[in-house]
């Protein structure tokens, strides 16, 4: 069986696969902070790296008008070696495609890792619509490029042996930074990307990220946008180059980061373990004010 055969059973697999109902309820109080447009991506669902119950506990605080699924939504590469789905995924997809029922514009724009997807792209499922790329315009006028990114990256589109030697050995970083956040979660410490830290140390890594962000400005800018939003390499960033804004919404495997854009077209990147962290404090002092 070829390669372009198991992405069909696995495609054919994952859209057979229509969630029922979430393991864990869903926050239904009114407390929920309202954004115009959010933008999420490389959540990597179908492995142990995923931040599925961060990622619930998110969707579960926000809403918006607006939702962008920037990609690697699925890992389809880990998930052709071995299944894995666990209750928090599903969840995390039910609640996606319940937004989209209740109205929220949901785009789906495969990445790299979920490119079985990209031969849908002009179709919409569930009210979830799978594009390419899109073009949004925000309240303020401004338009931007909305896609993953993969397309700029040499690594993955010159030597794919090399981007999936690279996906092994992250995997096997994303499992030591799993156990690692069980044992800081047991002393009662806050979340903390070790891959993330890792890569900011490395020069070579921190290299790649910028150069990686100016050519996507610049292919952005010779588009004639004013911006572009973009996924993929697991970094997220709000920068000016030139004259072209460049906005990366991150990832939900080391920052677990959204973007989101306000009423008034303001961008904002959220640190969601940042925000639990805040939460709790709050909820902690609240109780023993109380």
């Amino acid at each position: 069986m070829t390669t372009t055969d198991c992405m069909g059973d696995l495609t054919a697999d994952i859209l057979a696969f229509v969630p029922q109902r979430p393991m864990a309820p869903e926050r239904t109080d009114s407390a929920r902070r309202r954004f115009r447009t959010i933008w999420i991506s490389d959540v990597h669902l179908g492995t142990r790296g995923c931040n599925a119950e961060m990622l619930i506990d998110f969707l579960d605080h926000v809403d918006s008008e607006q939702l962008y699924l920037v990609g690697d939504m699925i890992d389809g590469w880990r998930l052709k070696k071995r299944f894995y789905w666990p209750a928090a995924h599903n969840d995390v997809v039910w609640r996606i495609m319940k937004r989209a029922k209740r109205g929220t514009r949901v785009t789906y724009i495969p990445g790299n890792h979920d490119e079985m997807f990209r031969q849908f792209a002009g179709m919409d499922f569930g009210g979830v619509k799978v594009r390419r790329k899109a073009i949004h315009i925000t309240a303020d006028g401004r338009r931007l490029l909305v896609l993953h990114g993969d397309e700029f990256d040499a690594i993955t589109l010159a030597h794919r042996w090399v981007a999936f030697i690279g996906d092994n050995a992250y995997t096997a970083l994303m499992v030591v930074n799993q156990w690692l956040n069980v044992a800081r979660r047991r002393l009662g410490m806050p979340y903390w990307s070790l891959s993330k830290h890792a890569k900011a140390k490395v020069k070579n890594a921190v290299a790649f990220i910028s150069h990686f962000e100016e050519v996507v400005a610049h292919a952005a800018g010779s588009r004639g946008v004013d911006g572009v939003v973009c996924g993929h390499i697991h970094t997220a960033e709000i920068r000016q180059i030139g004259d072209v804004a460049y906005y990366n919404d991150g990832d939900w495997v080391e920052g677990c980061t959204a973007l989101v854009e306000h009423f008034d077209g303001r961008m904002e990147l959220l640190h969601w373990a940042d925000e639990i962290a805040k939460r709790e404090t709050t909820e902690r002092a609240a109780a023993i004010a109380a």
